[in-house]
């Protein structure tokens, strides 16, 4: 997978999801990251590294 950029409405940029270690991670607009998300264990943690949910919860973080 591609790095995936978010955009709101207007088309600017709120976010960005980049594979790293078979995981995926989420950055804000500033390039500081919010959470990843672990498909093998199928949770998103948060940036402080707390379960946030089973499933791929990574945009709800922004």
């Amino acid at each position: 997978m591609s790095n995936q950029i978010l955009k709101d409405t207007k088309g600017y940029k709120i976010g960005e999801i980049k594979e790293s270690n078979g995981k995926l991670e989420i950055f804000d607009s500033k390039g500081y990251k919010k959470g990843e998300y672990d498909p093998k264990s199928n949770t998103t943690k948060n940036n402080l590294g707390y379960k946030v949910g089973n499933g791929n919860l990574l945009t709800t973080l922004i």
